[in-house]
């Protein structure tokens, strides 16, 4: 047998199947679970044994309190989130055009001029 036959019958499956092993590994952890226990059933049981892993853990907590861009009642922002970096910014309306930041109570939408609904 030729010795690239041999790496691509042999060594790409084994490959998939040590970095299966190792994903499960480094990620157990992160919800508790026994890292060598899921990386030994990822490595022995061929893709059945990472979709196990990945199906048995469990899902994350989100907590928004600790989501620096969740919500936030800023006026400036209208309540979405802006990065820190960005701030300071002059802020931009539609196609890069500068925004109106007048208060028009008759003109809800801005309608370019002409249009009437």
């Amino acid at each position: 047998m030729r010795p690239l036959v041999a790496v691509i019958l042999v060594g790409v499956p084994l490959m998939w199947l040590v970095g299966f092993a190792a994903y499960a590994y480094v990620d157990a952890p992160k919800y508790g679970m026994d890292p060598r226990k899921w990386a030994l059933i990822s490595f022995v049981v061929p893709l059945f044994g990472f979709f196990a892993y990945v199906f048995e853990r469990g899902e994350r907590d989100y907590d928004p309190d600790t989501d620096p861009y969740a919500g936030g009642s800023d006026e400036r922002t209208g309540g979405f989130a802006v990065h820190e970096s960005r701030q300071g910014e002059e802020r931009l309306g539609p196609a890069g055009t500068e925004a109106d930041d007048g208060d028009d109570a008759d003109d809800e939408w801005n309608d370019p001029d002409g249009v009437d609904l």
